[in-house]
C-alpha cells in the first residue's frame, strides 16, 4: 500500500495491500494528498510478552490482541517449518485496534494511506498493523507481515545485502517477496487470485519472467499465483531454499535457476501453459457480464477503470458509487442508471480536508427512502462519522460523530428513515449497531469476537439481514469458518441463520422490494456470482454465472445494489484488469435459476498446478492446532519502557591526504536511534577533519509521543578558510602567505 505494495526505499519497509487494489495503489495513496500526518491521540502502550513475540498494544485492543498473541505464534510454528529458519531474538509487532489509529503511528514518519494493512520495517524488523475488525483478516494480514519478518531474517548479513547493511530482501523484487508472503500466508487456494488469473490468461495477458516486474502486474496476486506453482511442481520447501540462494547471490533468477534447475523463462513459459490449461474450459462454461446486464460504468463510458461501491437509488433511477475518474483521487459520483451519464461528483475528497478516509476499500452508502438523501460512512479528525448529504445537490444534511468506535461500515437505513445500521470495530472487533437519527440514540446489536458486517435492512423494518463467522468459526480454537447470512431481530436480537451456501463466502446481502428473497454474493462455485435465496421457501437460485466474477476491490468488498422499490441491480465485475459497473433491469434474469453444477473437477479457485500434492503450506494454513497456544495464561503482560537503541549507521568516511603544507586525516559518521514505537528519536553526528578544534558535531533529539512534537538539537560547525598570498618583495624577492582563519559556529535550537 504503499503506495500501496511499493517498498519505501531507504525506510526498509514492506508493505501489505489490502488484497486488490493493484494498478490503483498510486490513486489510493494520492487519495488525501498534500495533508499532514497528524497525531490526534497519545496511546498508553503496553507489551504482551509470548514466547517468541513482544506485542505492543493499547487497552482498548486487550481482547483482541490477546488472540493476536496466538495467532503469532501458531504463525512461527508454521513459517519456521515451512522455511526451515528460526528467528534471531524476539520479533517485535506493534498492534493497533482500528486503521485509523494506525494511520497515527509514530513507527513510521511518513503518511499511511488507507489501502496499507500492515507494514514491516528492516531497521529494527517491527511489524506494525491495525486489527482488521474480522479476527480471520487480522490473521492473514499477520501471517503476511511475519513472512517478511523471516523474509528480512534470512537475508540479514547475506552478500546480497544492499547498502547500509539492510536485508537483501529490499531489493528484491516484489513479486518475488510479496507474492512469497501471500502464498505462505494464504495457501494456494484463494479466488481473488484465481479471478486475476483467469482474466490475465482469457485476454493472453499473463507476463513474461521480464515483465513480472513491472507496475503493470500487480505483485501480490501474479506474484502469489507463480510461488503456488513452484510449490506445487516442485514441492513447498523450494521456496525457502530460492529465498536463501537469492540471499547470497542478490540475483532472483539466477537462483531459481539453481534451485529449480530450471531457466526462469522456461518457468514462466510453464506456469503459463498451467494457467491456461486449467481455465480454457471455465471461459466455454461461464459467460460474460454483457450476457446478464448493459454496461454501467467504464473508461468508454466516460468514467474510470476503478468503478466500485454501486448504490442503487429507491426508484432505481440514480447510483452513487466510487472511482478515480478523475485520475487524482477516489471521488463519490452520482450518475443516471437509464443513460449512464454522470451527473455529479457529490464528494470532492481531494479538496475537502474534512473527510480523511471515505472507507472506500470495504464499504459503501445507503440511499434514504425519500430517494434524496444518501448516507455513507468515514473519518475526520481521527475518529469515525456518519455523514448524511443531499445527493442532487452534494450538500451535507447532518452528521453524527460516533463515539467508542474505531470505525464504521456500510451504513443501512431502516424502511421509516428513523434509523442507521452499521458495522463498526470495536477495540478490533467488528459488531452491529442501530443509530436513532432523532435522538442519536446507539443500540449495540451483536458484542461478541464474531464478524459480524454488511448489514441490511428488510422492508418491513423488523429484520436486518448481514454476514458472519458465527456459525462457522471456532473461536477457542482459531479456526475461521466461511461467512455465513444471518438476519436478526431488530425488537429482541434473536439472530437465525439462513440455509445459503455451506462452502465460500456469503456475503453483500441485498433484499428484493417486497422482501421475499435476499440476494447476496457467493463464491461457492470458485468464482463470485449472484445468487437469489427465498426468505419462504429458502431455495436458491443463481443469477449470473460470469467467467471473472463480481467483486469489488477485496474479496469481501460490497459490490452489489439492488433498489429498494423496481427491483434494478447494479454490480460491479471485475474483467480486462478494470473494474466495471452493469445493470440488471430484467426482472426475469433477476429470477435467477438453478444452481450450476460444480464448474470442474477441481475448483476454479485452486491455482495451478490442479494436480498439486498436499504441501506444506496447505497442511500448515488448514491445521489450526500446530503452534497454537491453548490459552493465553503463559503470556506475560508488562508496561511499556521506551529505551534507545541503534537503527541505522550512515556509512562511515574516511580521507587521507598530503602535500607540502602538511597532512589530514578525516573522516565521519551518523548514528540514528529511537526507541521502539519511535516516540523518541536521536541523532548523533560526528565529523573529524583534522585536529580536535575542527570536529563538526551534532545531538538532536525529538519527541513524538503526543500531537505536540518537540525536538532539540545542538551542535558545532568549524569553519576554516585558507588562503595563500604571493608578494614581490623586490630584487627578486617573491615571499609567500600561507593564511588560515578558524572560525566554529555552534549552536543550539528547540522547535515544537
Amino acid at each position: 500500500m504503499r503506495s500501496s505494495g511499493m517498498r519505501l526505499g531507504a525506510a526498509g519497509l514492506f508493505v501489505a495491500v489490502i488484497l486488490g487494489l493493484g494498478p490503483w495503489s498510486a490513486t489510493a495513496s494520492a487519495q488525501y494528498f498534500g495533508r499532514n500526518k497528524v497525531q490526534y491521540e497519545t496511546f498508553d502502550f503496553q507489551v504482551l510478552r509470548t514466547e517468541h513475540f513482544d506485542i505492543h498494544y493499547y487497552p482498548e485492543a486487550r481482547e483482541a490482541v490477546e488472540q493476536a498473541g496466538r495467532m503469532a505464534e501458531r504463525w512461527y510454528a508454521r513459517l519456521s517449518r515451512v522455511l526451515n529458519h528460526e528467528l534471531n531474538g524476539r520479533q517485535t509487532i506493534i498492534l493497533y485496534a482500528d486503521h485509523p489509529d494506525f494511520e497515527q503511528t509514530t513507527v513510521l514518519s511518513g503518511a499511511i494511506d488507507e489501502g496499507t494493512g500492515g507494514v514491516t520495517e528492516a531497521f529494527k524488523r517491527r511489524v506494525v498493523l491495525p486489527m482488521a475488525g474480522s479476527l480471520a483478516e487480522t490473521d492473514h494480514v499477520l501471517g503476511h507481515e511475519l513472512v517478511h519478518a523471516f523474509q528480512f531474517d534470512i537475508t540479514s548479513g547475506a552478500r546480497g545485502a544492499v547498502g547500509g547493511g539492510f536485508p537483501a530482501a529490499l531489493a528484491m523484487p516484489l513479486w518475488f517477496i510479496e507474492g512469497m508472503a501471500e502464498y505462505l500466508s494464504l495457501g494456494p487456494v484463494y479466488p481473488q487470485t484465481a479471478m486475476w488469473m483467469l482474466d490475465a490468461a482469457r485476454r493472453d495477458k499473463l507476463p513474461t519472467f521480464r515483465q513480472l516486474a513491472s507496475p503493470q502486474y500487480f505483485p501480490y496476486r501474479y506474484g502469489h499465483a507463480l510461488w503456488a506453482y513452484v510449490g506445487g511442481r516442485w514441492g513447498d520447501p523450494a521456496v525457502g531454499e530460492i529465498l536463501k540462494a537469492a540471499s547470497v547471490t542478490g540475483n532472483v533468477a539466477q537462483a531459481i535457476a539453481v534451485v529449480l534447475e530450471i531457466n526462469p523463462n522456461d518457468l514462466i513459459a510453464d506456469w503459463q501453459e498451467s494457467i491456461k490449461g486449467a481455465y480454457d474450459d471455465l471461459v466455454d462454461r461461464t459467460l460474460g457480464p454483457e450476457e446478464y446486464a448493459r454496461v454501467l460504468m467504464s473508461p468508454e463510458s466516460g468514467s474510470g477503470r476503478l468503478n466500485i461501491g454501486p448504490a442503487v437509488s429507491p426508484d432505481g433511477s440514480m447510483v452513487v458509487f466510487l472511482s478515480e475518474k478523475d485520475r487524482f483521487s477516489i471521488e463519490m459520483f452520482r450518475a443516471d442508471v437509464e443513460t449512464g451519464k454522470i451527473e455529479k461528483k457529490i464528494l470532492k475528497t481531494a479538496l475537502d480536508s474534512h473527510y480523511e478516509s471515505l472507507q472506500f476499500i470495504n464499504s459503501a452508502g445507503d440511499w434514504h427512502p425519500n430517494g434524496r438523501e444518501f448516507v455513507f460512512a468515514g473519518v475526520s479528525t481521527g475518529r469515525p462519522i456518519i455523514t448524511v448529504i443531499d445527493a442532487e445537490r452534494g450538500r451535507k444534511v447532518k452528521e453524527f460523530k460516533i463515539d467508542d468506535v474505531g470505525e464504521i461500515f456500510n451504513p443501512s437505513w431502516s424502511p421509516d428513515g428513523r434509523y442507521i445500521v452499521y458495522a463498526a470495530s470495536v477495540g478490533g472487533l467488528m459488531d452491529l449497531f442501530t443509530l436513532d437519527v432523532e435522538t442519536e440514540e446507539k443500540r449495540r446489536l451483536t458484542n461478541d469476537a464474531y464478524a459480524d458486517l454488511q448489514p441490511a435492512w428488510s422492508p418491513d423494518g423488523r429484520w436486518i439481514a448481514f454476514v458472519t463467522d458465527r456459525f462457522t468459526t471456532d473461536l477457542p480454537n482459531l479456526d475461521w469458518g466461511n461467512y455465513r447470512l444471518a438476519i436478526v431481530d431488530v425488537e429482541t436480537g434473536e439472530i437465525v441463520a439462513i440455509p445459503d451456501f455451506p462452502e465460500g463466502k456469503n456475503i453483500n446481502p441485498q433484499w428484493s422490494a417486497d422482501g421475499s428473497s435476499l440476494y447476496f454474493l457467493s463464491d461457492q462455485s470458485g468464482i463470485t456470482n449472484v445468487y437469489r435465496i427465498g426468505v419462504a421457501d429458502r431455495q436458491i437460485h443463481q443469477v449470473t454465472n460470469l467467467t471473472t466474477g463480481v467483486s469489488g476491490i477485496t474479496a469481501l468488498s460490497p459490490a452489489m445494489s439492488i433498489s429498494a422499490e423496481s427491483n434494478r441491480m447494479v454490480f460491479s465485475a471485475f474483467e480486462g484488469d478494470r473494474y466495471t459497473l452493469y445493470t440488471i433491469d430484467d426482472e426475469t434474469v433477476l429470477e435467477g435459476g438453478p444452481v450450476e453444477p460444480p464448474l470442474a473437477e477441481v475448483s476454479p479457485a485452486v491455482l495451478p498446478p490442479a494436480d498439486r500434492p498436499v504441501g506444506d503450506v496447505m497442511a500448515l494454513v488448514d491445521n489450526p492446532y500446530l503452534g497454537l497456544p491453548p490459552t493465553t495464561d503463559e503470556f506475560e503482560d508488562t508496561k511499556y519502557k521506551a529505551g534507545l537503541s541503534l537503527d541505522y549507521i550512515a556509512p562511515p568516511t574516511v580521507a587521507v591526504g598530503a602535500n607540502r603544507y602538511g597532512t589530514f586525516v578525516g573522516g565521519g559518521t551518523a548514528l540514528f536511534w529511537s526507541d521502539i514505537l519511535g516516540e523518541h528519536n536521536l541523532v548523533t553526528l560526528l565529523q573529524v577533519n583534522g585536529g580536535f578544534s575542527d570536529i563538526a558535531a551534532l545531538l538532536g533529539y525529538m519527541n513524538r509521543r503526543s500531537r505536540w512534537n518537540w525536538s532539540v538539537a545542538g551542535g558545532q560547525t568549524p569553519i576554516t578558510p585558507i588562503g595563500i598570498f604571493y608578494a614581490d618583495e623586490g630584487e627578486g624577492v617573491v615571499s609567500e602567505n600561507f593564511v588560515r582563519f578558524r572560525q566554529i559556529s555552534r549552536e543550539i535550537s528547540a522547535s515544537l
